[in-house]
């Protein structure tokens, strides 16, 4: 999500998730699955599946659940079949919303999310009613009161291909190209700048200033989305004072 604090967010939902360790699993090998499925079974050579394993092994899921699942996804072991499928909405305040979900039956999904917006006060739009104003992108995460040195963080982001480097109150947020991700974070981990979080996710062209009340309300909803067993990320455009 987007908000006043990326990593102030991630840290709220990284205490949701840990509090739900069999979700996460669930939803990782999923992820395992697609990417395998879409890319092949060898993560030197699918990016997306070197990123998925990286991230279930963070998340301490065992090998041999990350071996199965890789299995799975290149056929040769049975069991359902995902697909990925982007859902688009807008929440209160006007917030605008996309939901990154991988699904076995796509109709049962559609209106589980649809009952969701719609009793937190959002409603399910369109195929393309906000994803333009959203822009795939690498976002690397350092924590300010592990790394300080601002000037050498962008010089190394920077001369690495960053596009940007935004100062936070608690952290430093690097935006990059999808192309320039992976080259940018391993130079930013070399000149041992200790990174918390490392993704591609969708940065928003803009942002929704939410008043308090809009705020409770659409933290309802986010957290009712990211509850959903089918959803594997939420994007949001809004920004929340702290």
């Amino acid at each position: 999500m987007s908000g006043h604090s990326k990593w102030a967010n991630i840290k709220r939902k990284k205490a949701r998730m840990d509090a739900q360790r069999g979700k996460v699993f669930t939803r990782l090998a999923r992820e395992i699955i697609v990417a395998a499925r879409l890319g092949g079974g060898d993560p030197e050579a699918n990016p997306r599946l070197k990123a998925a394993i990286q991230r279930a092994k963070e998340a301490n899921i065992p090998n041999e659940n990350i071996q199965r699942a890789i299995q799975r996804g290149v056929g040769e072991t049975g069991g359902a079949g995902y697909e990925e499928v982007f859902y688009e909405g807008y929440g209160p305040g006007g917030v605008a919303i996309m939901l990154r979900i991988l699904t076995d039956n796509r109709n049962r999904t559609a209106s589980e999310i649809r009952y969701l917006f719609s009793r937190n006060g959002g409603n399910l739009g369109e195929a393309g009613c906000v994803s333009w104003m959203f822009a795939r992108k690498g976002l690397i995460i350092v924590d300010r009161e592990e790394f300080s040195d601002e000037d050498a963080l962008l010089l190394a982001a920077l001369e690495a291909g960053a596009e940007d480097v935004k100062t936070e109150k608690d952290s430093f947020e690097i935006i990059t190209s999808v192309e320039e991700f992976e080259k940018v974070k391993d130079t930013v981990l070399a000149q041992g700048i200790p990174v918390v979080e490392a993704q591609i996710t969708m940065v928003p062209a803009s942002t929704v200033k939410m008043s308090e009340g809009q705020a409770e309300q659409l933290m309802r909803l986010i957290e009712a989305l990211e509850d959903h067993d089918d959803v594997q990320e939420v994007y949001a455009n809004f920004e929340i004072e702290d």
